[in-house]
């Protein structure tokens, strides 16, 4: 029998500390050893209990949880789900905890029920503790640190691109808010639209859209029904909905649909990518890039099946190669690419394209 998931619980709630210990110990590989109120009793229990994984709440007395996080990550890191209300006051605050090197992010005021909110913890304990040792290696390197070497410049554009019937889906999980960021910063106005599917609690992705749209060229937003895909848009999907795409003769729509979990998530990689192999086919650019477990793979399989073309993240630049992996896996790919090195290939492919 293998060895129980250690997990220690931070959270100033005593009602939520007891929910999540009950439920976390009804299952036979994970134990909760300890919880704490706060981060200075929490800080003693880390070196006391030795946790493999550390649920925490980010607003609470005496230190709050960004803080305590910070100093975590530097002289004692662990993989650290954010277990945290959409009620929190700067929910910007949930993006710098991805900075600081949080694994994921729980919404525990999440629309789904109580039950719903409680397994996606378990499934991400879990997905925690089997890529642990990966994920702390690589946090703080995975991401190019030099933007000034691929920034796109505003005179640097695609004028000359002249397809319209043209599409740019992307897709990614752990480690992804940085990566998209990275990809967005780098990328000029004028492209096809765009689509992203970034695993996300309900709340957060329009916050991540405000925040792309700051650093970006392209106008982004969070995705409504009935959106137009329109060139220089980019539509995120926004959390507790599938996003997908429907086309009315020469326009092509958004259509989020609020049907069930696809690879434990909503919205899900896989069905953005179905839905874009269906109505764009062959012009069809799909990107997936780092993230736990298999989402995305059998998309973006479909997509390459349709001549789409299909790049994916290395496993070196991957805070955690899951995704990525079971898309090569299914030989879903067209090429394997360094996170670095994305933004310039959509262009030339783009490029290559216009030319024909």
């Amino acid at each position: 029998m293998r060895e129980k998931i250690k997990v220690l619980i931070v959270d100033d709630s005593a009602i939520v500390r007891d929910t999540l210990t009950r439920h976390l110990n009804s299952h036979d590989d994970i134990e909760v050893v300890g919880t704490a109120p706060d981060p200075y009793i929490a800080r003693d229990k880390i070196v006391k209990l030795k946790p493999d994984v550390l649920l925490l709440d980010i607003e609470m007395p005496k230190m709050d949880g960004l803080s305590f996080l910070e100093k975590l990550m530097v002289y004692h890191p662990l993989p650290v789900i954010i277990v945290s209300s959409i009620t929190t006051k700067d929910t910007s605050a949930i993006f710098r905890a991805f900075e600081l090197g949080a694994f994921d992010v729980v919404n525990k005021s999440s629309m789904y029920s109580v039950q719903e909110v409680l397994n996606e913890i378990v499934y991400k304990v879990r997905q925690a503790f089997e890529n642990r040792e990966v994920f702390l290696k690589k946090f703080k390197s995975a991401i190019p640190t030099n933007k000034k070497e691929t920034k796109i410049t505003k005179k640097q554009h695609l004028a000359e691109i002249s397809t319209t019937d043209m599409v740019i889906g992307i897709g990614a999980s752990t480690g992804g808010t940085t990566a998209i960021e990275f990809l967005l910063s780098n990328l000029p106005k004028n492209l096809p639209p765009i689509l992203i599917v970034q695993h996300m609690p309900p709340g957060f992705t329009n916050q991540f859209a405000h925040r792309l749209n700051e650093i970006s060229q392209l106008q982004v937003k969070e995705a409504e029904e009935n959106d137009i895909l329109e060139l220089g848009k980019v539509l995120i999907a926004p959390g507790g909905f599938h996003l997908k795409v429907l086309r009315m003769g020469n326009i092509a729509k958004v259509h989020l649909d609020d049907s069930e979990k696809v690879n434990f998530q909503k919205p899900s990689v896989d069905v953005l990518f179905e839905s874009l192999a269906e109505t764009f086919g062959k012009n069809t650019l799909a990107i997936l890039l780092t993230g736990m477990g298999k989402d995305g793979a059998a998309g973006l399989w479909k997509i390459k099946q349709k001549g789409g073309y299909t790049i994916v993240q290395d496993e070196e630049t991957s805070i955690v190669w899951g995704m990525p992996k079971a898309a090569i896996d299914l030989n879903a790919h067209t090429e394997i690419l360094p996170l670095s090195k994305i933004p310039e290939k959509i262009i030339q492919y783009l490029k290559t394209l216009s030319s024909l």
